[in-house]
C-alpha cells in the first residue's frame, strides 16, 4: 500500500510505501529535502505534520523533544506514513539551501582503474551523511592549511560512500601520496559540498554534457541522479582523453547508452597505436561543434582543464548557446 504525501508551501506531492520513510520517498521522487544523518540524530529533517499521521520511527529525543513531537513535529528521515500525508517543510532549492559541514571520514576503498588514475571511496561516521547536489566538490583538509578539490563522483541518493577520481599529477604531493602513500581505513577531514555545478532540473532542454580525463566524475554524478529521478530530457555525452586507457570507466558510459538512450561519443587526442582507435579523435569540444552546428536550444554541462572550458565556452556560444546555459566545474592544479 503507498500513501500520498503534499509538501506545503511548495505543493509538491508524491507517494510512499506504507513501510517507506518520508525522506527518502521524497529524495527518489527528485524533492530535495534537508537531512544530515538519515538515522534520527541530528534533526536536519524537521518538519511539520499539517494533516495525516505517521510512525515517527527511531527518533532520538535530542533530536526531537516529546514537546516538538506534541506539537506536530517530526524527522522526516524516520517517520513513516500512516495515511496521506500534508507537511510542512523547507525544500533544498540550490546549493546555497545546503549547509557545509567540515567532517571526519575514513578511506574504505582504493581502485586503481588505470595507471594514473585512482577512485577513491570515503565513508562517513554512522551518524553523518553529506546532503549534496550532483555534480558539487568536496575539499580535503590537509596539514599546514592545505587544501585539495575533488568533484564528487556519487550521485546524492548513494551516499553510503562519497566516491573521487584522483588523477595522478607527477611531483603533485597530494596525488602522489594518494598513490604511494595512502591506505584503507586511513582517516582524513574533508569539507563540503561546495560548488555551484549541479544539474538544473527546473528546465526542459536537452543535455550536452562534456568530460576531460578525470572530468568524467562530476558528469558520472549528474547522469545517475539524472536516471535515479527519471528526468526524460534527451543527453548526449562527450568524453575526452588522450588515448583509450584514459576512458577508464568506458564500460560504464556504454551502459548508459545501451541501457537508457544517452548517446556516447567517447574523442581521444593521441591514440596508441596500440589502441586501434576507429573512433573519432581531436579535441573533445569540437567533436560536439562537428556533431550540433547550433546550440541555441540545449544545456551545456563541461568538466575538465581550464583550457578546455573555457575553449568550450567560447565555441559554444558562437555557435548559439545561451551563456547562461554553460555550467562548467574547472579543474585546476595545486602548485607543486
Amino acid at each position: 500500500m503507498a500513501y500520498q504525501v503534499t509538501l506545503q508551501p511548495s505543493g509538491h506531492t508524491f507517494s510512499v510505501a506504507a513501510d517507506g520513510t518520508v525522506l527518502e520517498a521524497a529524495l527518489d521522487a527528485g524533492f530535495n529535502l534537508p537531512y544530515g544523518c538519515k538515522n534520527g540524530a541530528c534533526g536536519s529533517c524537521k518538519g511539520k505534520v499539517l494533516e495525516g499521521a505517521v510512525d515517527y520511527g527511531g527518533v532520538q529525543d535530542h533530536a526531537l523533544t516529546p514537546e516538538e513531537r506534541a506539537a506536530g513535529m517530526a524527522l522526516f528521515c524516520c517517520a513513516k506514513p500512516l495515511s496521506d500525508l500534508t507537511l510542512e517543510v523547507r525544500e533544498v532549492g540550490a546549493a546555497r539551501d545546503i549547509p557545509v559541514k567540515i567532517l571526519p571520514c575514513r578511506i574504505q576503498k582504493l581502485a586503481r582503474v588505470a595507471d594514473d588514475v585512482m577512485v577513491i571511496s570515503l565513508k562517513l561516521p554512522a551518524n553523518e551523511r553529506l546532503q549534496f547536489l550532483a555534480g558539487q566538490y568536496i575539499e580535503f583538509l590537509l596539514k599546514d592549511d592545505k587544501r585539495r578539490a575533488f568533484s564528487l563522483a556519487s550521485a546524492p541518493h548513494a551516499d553510503e560512500l562519497l566516491e573521487i577520481h584522483v588523477r595522478r599529477i607527477p611531483g603533485g604531493n597530494f596525488t602522489e601520496h594518494v598513490f604511494t602513500g595512502m591506505k584503507e581505513k586511513d582517516i582524513m577531514r574533508i569539507e563540503g559540498p561546495l560548488g555551484s555545478f549541479f544539474l538544473r532540473e527546473d528546465s526542459t532542454k536537452p543535455i550536452i554534457l562534456v568530460a576531460g580525463g578525470t572530468g568524467f566524475a562530476p558528469i558520472k554524478g549528474l547522469i545517475e541522479h539524472a536516471l535515479h529521478i527519471g528526468i526524460q530530457r534527451p543527453m548526449k555525452f562527450y568524453w575526452g582523453a588522450k588515448d583509450r586507457a584514459g576512458l577508464y570507466m568506458n564500460k560504464l558510459a556504454e551502459e548508459w547508452a545501451a541501457q537508457h538512450g544517452i548517446a556516447f561519443t567517447p574523442v581521444l587526442s593521441e591514440p596508441a597505436a596500440t589502441d586501434n582507435w576507429t573512433g573519432r579523435t581531436g579535441l573533445v569540444h569540437e567533436a560536439v561543434l562537428a556533431d550540433h552546428p547550433d546550440l541555441s536550444t540545449y544545456q551545456a554541462y563541461v568538466c575538465g582543464a581550464p583550457v578546455m572550458c573555457e575553449a568550450a565556452l567560447k565555441d559554444f556560444t558562437a555557435k548559439g548557446l545561451p551563456k547562461d546555459e554553460f555550467f562548467a566545474d574547472v579543474f585546476s592544479y595545486a602548485p607543486k
